[in-house]
């Protein structure tokens, strides 16, 4: 019994560390998959959403770098980067207004916009990995909380359904 509640635990972090399905992949399966509670859900979403930030933030120049020096790698990093930094150029507000800019990016549940997405821009805006954690971990609590309260809604929707067919 203790080693399947572990291993649900496990798989819910690892779910949540996936980019693009992170925590909003997570959290549903952790609820109607898993039957973890609300609560334990959130918990462990958050955790594993929050693991790569610091490592995506602090590691990835150096990644880039190093598969840039290979042919295949070096076209599509020069086209991930010319992008980024464009975008960035075009927008002073992104620059100006970083901390809350990051937090609504991560907070907002939307497919492409999660913790993955804003630990880029955070590295492509050269935060320092201690001044990007704190308002990427913010988005990603307030997005947990708003996946978390779309989740109890439709598990109290589907189990009204059952118990009036």
């Amino acid at each position: 019994m203790l080693e399947s509640v572990f291993v649900k635990y496990l798989v819910t972090i690892i779910i949540s560390m996936v980019p693009i399905i992170e925590l909003r992949g997570a959290i549903p399966v952790a609820v109607f998959t898993f039957h973890l509670t609300y609560i334990e859900a959130f918990i462990l979403a958050v955790i594993g959403n929050c693991i790569p930030i610091f490592f995506i933030v602090k590691y990835i120049k150096p990644l880039f770098n190093f598969f840039g020096k290979f042919k295949p790698f070096k076209k599509i990093i020069d086209f991930a980067t010319e992008k980024a930094n464009k975008k960035i150029a075009e927008n002073p507000k992104l620059q100006t207004a970083t901390f809350f800019a990051l937090f609504l990016f991560v907070a907002i549940p939307l497919p492409v916009t999660g913790a993955w997405t804003g630990s880029l821009i955070a590295n492509f805006l050269d935060l320092p990995p201690k001044k990007a954690f704190l308002p990427l971990a913010l988005g990603v609590v307030t997005a947990g909380i708003i996946i978390l309260s779309l989740t109890a809604i439709a598990n109290g929707g589907i189990n009204y359904l059952f118990q009036h067919m």
